[in-house]
């Protein structure tokens, strides 16, 4: 741990107490001047640092992504609202290894080069990302200071067409951590896009590697990124009238909050429940449903209708000629009645 990462710990172990440059330059054998020198950089990473005479304390509107915080939400039944990190550990800690960057061009990117020595439930959590990547080839967009970008890797005993499972529990994880942390309702479009409010505040992107012989998943990295606030100057024009944020509300730590989160409901869906039962949940939360839709894939598009969603998560349509096709992948967009 680095002198800027141990006091970060210290600032967070206090909360909202104070503690003095004394006796933080005491504890970690340092000089004021470079504990002064330190606040000032995590600032500039997006800590809320105030400083007084009674020394530093972290600020209620802390926003930044920190491993210490997201570990102790990770471990300690959070406070839904409140932003306690107080409860009993359930060992999910030692089973979920965190990596945390301030910046990256992809996490998805960063992780599939390591995944070969990577272990299992590995979850790499950007604050920015350079050239966040989105489905069919299209890119994220991922500013600094307002989004939770993460991936995990996983080895799950599963055949490569039912790969479509982890986007789909992650899509109910998803929801079920913005609602935990915050007051939003959250609601999904199949197959991967979670909207709060009728605005797009989530994506997903699985990507995977298959091994030939059993026809299973060697490894699997599910990224996820998450609009939580919207930047201070908008969305990019392209995307205005897509994206939206997830909350308006400024809270402490509710990015690593919605990390933690999220990381808790998705190894419980995955690993504890074995993928079973959440298709209920995604079927629940599905705003397509009857509606009119286009079915795009291969640069085309065809109108149909959506009639229903199974227990694998396949997309039922009705194309106008009144033939039908289960979709377990590609894209829909809405089109009105």
């Amino acid at each position: 741990m680095t002198t800027k990462q141990q006091i970060a710990a210290l600032l967070e172990q206090h909360e909202t107490e104070y503690i003095s440059g004394s006796a933080i330059a005491d504890a970690l054998g340092l000089t004021r001047a470079a504990v002064w020198k330190c606040v000032k950089q995590l600032e500039a990473e997006g800590y809320d640092i105030e400083s007084t005479k009674k020394g530093y304390r972290l600020g209620d509107d802390n926003n930044a992504l920190s491993e210490g915080l997201i570990r102790r939400y990770l471990c300690g039944a959070a406070e839904r609202k409140s932003g306690s990190a107080e409860g009993g550990a359930d060992g999910l800690e030692e089973r979920i290894s965190l990596e945390v960057l301030p910046s990256v061009d992809s996490t998805n990117s960063y992780l599939k080069l390591k995944a070969s020595q990577t272990p299992s439930w590995h979850a790499v959590i950007a604050s920015e990302q350079t050239a966040g990547r989105g489905r069919m080839g299209r890119t994220f967009e991922s500013p600094a200071g307002t989004g939770v970008y993460l991936s995990v890797l996983l080895r799950p005993d599963l055949p490569a067409q039912q790969a479509v499972r982890l986007t789909t529990a992650a899509a109910v994880a998803a929801c079920l951590a913005i609602e935990e942390c915050t007051d939003a309702s959250a609601s999904i479009k199949w197959v991967n896009d979670v909207y709060v409010n009728g605005k797009k505040t989530c994506g997903i992107l699985t990507e995977a590697s298959i091994d030939l012989e059993s026809g299973g998943l060697d490894w699997a990295v599910m990224g996820i990124g998450f609009n939580v606030y919207e930047p201070e100057d908008g969305f990019p024009a392209e995307i205005r009238n897509i994206a939206g944020a997830i909350t308006e509300k400024h809270s402490r730590d509710l990015r690593c909050r919605i990390a933690a989160s999220f990381l808790r409901h998705y190894y419980d869906i995955v690993e504890t429940r074995q993928l079973k039962g959440y298709p209920d949940e995604y079927i629940r939360r599905s705003f397509v449903i009857g509606k009119r839709i286009n079915v795009l894939r291969s640069g085309t598009s065809r109108p149909a209708k959506a009639l229903s969603i199974d227990e694998e998560c396949r997309l039922l349509v009705e194309y106008e000629d009144g033939t039908q096709e289960a979709l377990s992948s590609g894209e829909v967009s809405i089109r009105p009645l």
